[in-house]
């Protein structure tokens, strides 16, 4: 499925998509920890950019590497001794920072605290940048940034996992995890308009950051909050050490299952099916304890109303930090009164977008032509870029003959209050 190969200069001249991309000091781990690493994922058949040290000359980052960082899906960061006191490995950090992907740091030899607060060997570096650059001071600081935030990630420890062997296996299988629960191209076949969506929401919940963030998708029924919110699940859980999605809040409710969906949600994100907790109240003290040191990723889909949130929270008021949690709601009030500050508005699909999803629903194929042109103009007219409203009407009319469509859409646009 993937292939790995060194890249050199050559080779980026048209653009072209990574798996992994390795930031590190070469003179520190090049033709040791970074090469084995390398010849593992390779094994792996995972597509990894090594940069050749021909991309680095002048001042700035190239365009190679720019390219190369963008068009990764993870990024593993080797933290070294020397690391800081290299100006291109600093400009690679702040890119990859930028782009809010999956960003796998490695501590080799040196302590978390020294990248997050720059002490130690890079307090020396930095000493030494602020020298070298004392006219761009503000390039500095955008580095100090970018390593607190990187520093604080959740990453592996070569003083911890031993010995390296293991250290390097487990981070192999660490990305494996990562690559394999990306949003395959399956499951995102036929989801009109859900990329440019997905990046919307993922600018929002920027996964990586170190931060707890709860996040609302809001608007009104049949816009594909559900849909988006399960493409983010698929796309970003492999991130995380626990996930749930709890479909069908309000339903749920209305159908006195509330209390049994909230026990399934516990016992899956405690990683524990024998968990009993017969009332929200008993277990509180251990929920916080358990929960705290957990980082995971909720989905609360279609909530009507605070108590809901409420009741399916009760005892857990402190998450772990790296922890995402979404809710997805037709009342933009439950967001407010749950302090749920990050809200995504679901837009209507626009024009291109409507007619396409009709289109596949209606005559299978993505645009019309003849008389579905105008039939199609007919049915989005009365839709007005809702999207389970197209599905509806375009799957209604799939396999039917001309007049009986032209007909349909006929009452449909003359009772169109009524009908939609």
């Amino acid at each position: 499925m993937f292939s790995s190969k060194s890249s050199s200069a050559a080779d980026m001249i048209k653009p072209r998509t990574y798996d992994v991309f390795l930031s590190f000091r070469g003179k520190d781990t090049r033709d040791g920890f970074v090469s084995y690493l390398y010849k593992d994922l390779c094994r792996k058949n995972i597509e990894t950019f090594i940069d050749d040290e021909e991309l680095r000359k002048g001042d700035e980052i190239s365009g190679a590497l720019l390219t190369a960082i963008q068009g990764s899906r993870v990024s593993v960061i080797v933290f070294s001794k020397d690391y800081a006191s290299s100006k291109w490995c600093l400009a690679e950090l702040v890119k990859i920072m930028d782009c809010n992907k999956w960003v796998v740091p490695v501590f080799y030899g040196v302590d978390p605290r020294d990248i997050r607060n720059q002490t130690g060997s890079f307090a020396e570096a930095f000493a030494k940048h602020e020298e070298n650059f004392k006219h761009e001071l503000e390039k500095v600081k955008t580095w100090r940034t970018a390593l607190t935030a990187a520093g604080k990630l959740s990453g592996w420890d070569s003083q911890v996992t031993r010995p390296e062997s293991r250290l390097i296996d487990e981070i192999v299988d660490d990305i494996l995890k990562k690559l394999n629960r990306g949003t395959s191209n399956a499951y995102l076949k036929g989801l009109v308009g859900i990329h440019r969506r997905m990046e919307q929401v993922m600018s929002l919940i920027q996964v990586g950051f170190p931060d707890v963030r709860r996040l609302g998708i809001w608007g009104m029924g049949g816009t594909g909050k559900t849909t988006l919110a399960e493409a983010i699940f698929h796309h970003i859980s492999n991130g995380f050490q626990s996930c749930y999605f709890l479909a069908n809040v309000r339903e749920s409710e209305e159908h006195g299952r509330l209390f049994q969906l909230r026990q399934e949600f516990l016992s899956t994100i405690m990683e524990d099916e024998n968990l009993n907790i017969s009332t929200p109240t008993i277990g509180a003290g251990f929920l916080k304890d358990r929960l705290s040191r957990k980082m995971v990723l909720i989905v609360c889909d279609d909530v009507s109303n605070s108590s809901q949130l409420e009741f399916l929270f009760k005892g857990i008021n402190q998450l772990c930090p790296g922890s995402r949690v979404i809710v997805t709601t037709r009342n933009k009030q439950v967001l407010i009164q749950n302090d749920i500050d990050l809200i995504y508005e679901m837009e209507k699909l626009d024009e291109d977008e409507s007619l396409q999803l009709f289109c596949q629903r209606a005559f299978k194929s993505n645009y019309p032509t003849g008389y579905r042109l105008e039939l199609s103009k007919m049915v989005l007219s009365v839709a007005d870029g809702n999207p389970l409203a197209i599905k509806v009407v375009g799957s209604s009319l799939y396999g039917k003959d001309k007049t009986y469509q032209e007909s349909t859409v006929k009452k449909l646009k003359q009772g169109r209050t009524e009908t939609m």
